[in-house]
């Protein structure tokens, strides 16, 4: 059974889980929806073809433009997947499993090591605001907890989404 994509408007709700998976890989079903939103002009404080989006895209050897071409056709998050699956880089169903379990994995601490000091006081702040320790949180426990947190309150870290 396919899964039709859901015109979300992240100005109302927050997209997918970068954990759900589709073709195997993590991120795509966030991706798509940030996507469809950003098209329909509903994206929020989101961001699409952002530094997560683009771990997709980097994988794969694709590019925002080329993603948002067949999102913009497709009617299931699985016919996304196997567009991606055939086109870029090829990837052996192994690689993309290793893959996605490592970007699942990323501490947020290794995320942000590049980021100026003022981003990771930013972020540490907004960990320790939601229960979460930045040292050992992962980037996708605290992209939830944020999804979370933005539709109580309002107030996220958008730009790293």
């Amino acid at each position: 059974m396919k899964t039709t994509i859901e015109d979300r408007d992240l100005t109302k709700q927050a997209p997918r889980s970068p954990r759900d998976r589709f073709g195997g890989f993590a991120i795509i079903g966030r991706t798509v929806d940030k996507c469809r939103a950003s098209i329909s002009g509903r994206l929020g404080e989101y961001h699409y073809d952002c530094p997560l989006d683009n771990q997709l895209f980097g994988f794969k050897g694709i590019n925002g433009e080329q993603f948002k071409t067949v999102v913009s056709t497709s009617q299931t998050y699985e016919d996304v997947a196997t567009w991606l699956q055939s086109n870029g880089a090829r990837k052996t169903p192994e690689e993309i499993r290793a893959w996605s379990e490592k970007v699942e994995a990323a501490k947020l601490k290794d995320v942000f090591v590049k980021h100026s000091h003022a981003e990771v006081q930013e972020v540490t702040e907004s960990c320790r605001k939601m229960g979460l320790d930045f040292n050992s949180a992962t980037l996708f426990e605290w992209l939830e907890a944020d999804d979370r947190a933005s539709f109580e309150s309002h107030t996220h870290m958008a730009a790293h989404r």
